[in-house]
């Protein structure tokens, strides 16, 4: 704005204006100079702007440019007022202006922390913690039901054919918006939580909505790679709901995400089962489980999965087989493949019986024989034994004779478990945890009791899963032969006094067999001998049968006695209870575990909120890795070795006694403070011994001098 200047006289400078203003305005000659100074700085400052925003520098010439001042429309901030009243306004009258700003809201909160270049797409500004849990729960609770509302659609529930269906109608044209908005948004938020409780709760919220996903493939496929890394990397309770969820996804899509979802969980278990200790044994048992759980909601596409990757494992032992170096070896006897090994029998087990997943059970149990025999030598004797444990798992659950006998009867006859331990008592061996012992291990008593008690378990174990067939006395026979060369060839009587009882077992097997074979009229080929003893087996009165039970509790006291696992899969597993909906009907939200789940001052994006959780869990995860590998150091560590009777002399338990003492107590400063004082206190012993010597030797020599 211009200001004109004039004289405060009447005698001005130019006459003729000065008649032409008295004559029109005679308003501007009334004043003075202090008014117009007044009203300059008033005015200047009213149009007073800050230089950031009027000029601008051009990085490329340098020159300063003066911009007009474009007024950005100022952001609304959301007050738990405004919340309460849209929330208020959805539940009594459904009003959509309402939904609108509560949508934009949850996208405000979902992105809130972002950069600034995505949060000036916001039409909400910055919010409170309290103002962001009440929005996060009300949609996250609420938002499923409305839509479903909107587009008329079951309450709960629905396949991909419902939605095909929906999103030709006008009602899917109108309310999309809404739907992408929904589960786009709380996909981004997802990725950006870092506590585990809300990361369950909200997954098992967008659960109820998955079915919306079969209208957006490319946030499908977003959600089930998230949903898988969660799966793999997750902690406490992650794992179970990111089961249900991707499960949930396969039954409801179908086609649409199964070889996405198979893929992904198979890759995501190979990569969290490379190492094994007592402590983490239980987690891949429990991951493994969690994809054969997957796998069976469609068994012939899991069948095209389990061919593909089955057959990967055979390539990379026929390359072992076919190169017989180090590096093809090691490809074949390490963690990833035997776990591998493991999850596929575990399938077979659960689905052998199918006719869609039967035809993989001949190569598998084909490559696990291969793996057993690759490197036949003492210091594999726990693969070894892992994979006879597959085998019979696959025998048992397929009805189908697999010649394990041989691989156990092969360790026996070997040197190792038949001339005396020369390397003392040794740490006892938790043979679940390990593939390979070292060459000092091999010549200790604790290595020869486990390898031959696991054979016992093992071949009895076997036996008698055919102690009902009609051919049990010639599958039998040759075992029993080995057996006894074996009692015959082996120094150790406590080995002796487990084979006889295996002996025993098995020939009373044998006559009760027999005794039946007596009565029969029908030949071997016969299909009635498919039905041979079938109440009897039902029942489990057969001789070997009771003595693997009791077998079975044995080994179950010793593997426990070795470790005391602390791992319980499942417990507070889970924020929504321990009960899971067995229906859709029987949906029945709790508004109290959200409220405590979003109870926090959480906001994504906030420096000082997000960093004490993270460093929280960055202390947990660094105790977590501490106390794992000070297991994978003391896995091998003896806790409670279980001697025989007839070699437990004085001297080999005191010395054991004592390594137990030595390696298992949890504070050996003790001991060695007790021993310090013990040998100080007989040095001091010895000192004054050998003073009061002295001194005799010093009186007589001064009596003899007396004397002479």
């Amino acid at each position: 704005m211009c200001y004109l200047h004039l004289p405060s006289t009447k005698e001005t400078v130019d006459p003729e204006f000065y008649d032409f203003l008295k004559e029109h305005d005679q308003e501007l000659l009334q004043f003075n100079d202090e008014d117009i100074d007044e009203d300059s700085d008033t005015n200047l400052k009213e149009d007073e702007t800050p230089v950031d925003d009027e000029i601008q520098v051009d990085e490329e010439t340098g020159r300063h440019d003066v911009l007009q001042k474009k007024k950005k429309p100022s952001k609304q901030v959301i007050t738990s007022e405004m919340v309460d009243s849209w929330c208020n306004s959805i539940r009594e009258d459904g009003k959509l202006s309402a939904i609108h700003s509560l949508m934009k809201a949850f996208r405000t909160a979902c992105h809130y922390g972002d950069d600034k270049e995505d949060e000036s797409m916001l039409d909400f500004s910055v919010m409170s913690s309290s103002v962001f849990n009440k929005v996060m729960l009300f949609v996250l609770k609420e938002m499923d039901g409305i839509i479903r509302k909107l587009l008329e659609l079951p309450a709960f529930g629905g396949k991909k054919e419902t939605i095909l269906d929906v999103m030709n109608t006008k009602r899917w044209k109108n309310y999309n918006h809404l739907v992408k908005s929904y589960i786009g948004n709380a996909l981004h938020v997802l990725r950006q939580m870092t506590d585990t409780e809300m990361i369950s709760f909200t997954l098992r919220r967008l659960q109820y909505s998955s079915i919306f996903l079969a209208a957006f493939p490319v946030l499908l496929r977003k959600y089930i790679k998230t949903a898988v890394d969660l799966w793999g990397l997750g902690g406490g309770s992650l794992p179970l709901v990111s089961l249900l969820f991707l499960r949930d996804l396969c039954v409801r899509l179908g086609s649409d995400c199964l070889d996405e979802c198979f893929k992904g969980i198979y890759k995501a278990y190979v990569l969290n089962c490379q190492f094994i200790t007592a402590a983490k044994l239980q987690h891949v048992q429990f991951r493994a489980n969690c994809v054969i759980e997957l796998y069976g909601v469609d068994l012939p596409t899991a069948y095209q999965h389990a061919f593909v990757f089955i057959r990967q494992l055979a390539m990379i032992l026929r390359e072992a087989l076919n190169a017989k170096t180090k590096e093809a070896f090691r490809k074949v006897y390490e963690w990833k493949f035997m776990n591998c090994l493991e999850l596929w029998t575990g399938a077979i087990s659960s689905y052998g019986s199918e006719a869609d997943f039967r035809p993989v059970v001949y190569p598998l149990a084909q490559i696990i024989y291969g793996v057993a025999r690759l490197v036949p030598t003492a210091r594999y004797f726990p693969l070894r034994l892992r994979c006879v444990r597959m085998l019979n798992r696959i025998a048992a659950s397929t009805g189908t004779f697999t010649p394990v006998s041989m691989l156990l009867l092969d360790m026996l006859e070997m040197k190792e478990l038949n001339r005396p331990a020369t390397g003392g008592v040794g740490k006892a061996l938790d043979l679940r945890t390990i593939l390979k012992v070292s060459k000092p291990t091999l010549k200790t008593r604790a290595f020869q009791e486990a390898c031959v008690l696991s054979v016992v378990d093992e071949l009895a174990e076997h036996l008698a899963q055919w102690s009902y067939s009609i051919a049990f006395p010639e599958v039998s026979f040759i075992p029993a032969v080995r057996l006894r060369s074996f009692c015959k060839s082996t120094k150790v009587e406590r080995f002796r006094k487990a084979m006889r009882e295996l002996i025993r077992q098995i020939e009373a097997n044998c006559q009760f067999t027999n005794e039946r074979r007596m009565s029969i009229s029908f030949l071997p080929n016969d299909t009635a001998a498919a039905s041979f003893l079938e109440d009897e087996k039902k029942s489990g009165v057969s001789p070997l049968s009771k003595y693997v039970l009791t077998l079975r509790q044995v080994a179950q006291q010793r593997n426990d006695s070795l470790f005391e696992s602390s791992v319980l899969v499942g417990e507070h597993s889970s924020v929504f209870g321990s009960k899971v909906r067995e229906s859709d009907e029987e949906y029945d939200p709790k508004d109290e575990e959200g409220t405590t789940v979003f109870s926090s001052s959480w906001l994504p994006g906030t420096d000082s909120k997000a960093k004490e959780p993270k460093d929280t869990k960055k202390k947990k995860r660094k105790r977590k890795t501490e106390h794992q590998d000070q297991v994978a150091m003391d896995e091998d560590i003896v806790q409670d070795l279980v001697l025989s009777s007839d070699e437990e002399d004085g001297s080999l338990s005191n010395t054991f006694s004592a390594e137990e003492d030595e390696e298992g107590k949890p504070a050996p400063s003790k001991l060695e403070s007790k021993k310090h004082k013990h040998s100080t206190n007989t040095s001091k012993k010895n000192v004054k011994s050998q003073a009061k010597r002295s001194k005799k030797r010093k009186k007589a020599n001064g009596d003899k001098s007396l004397k002479a």
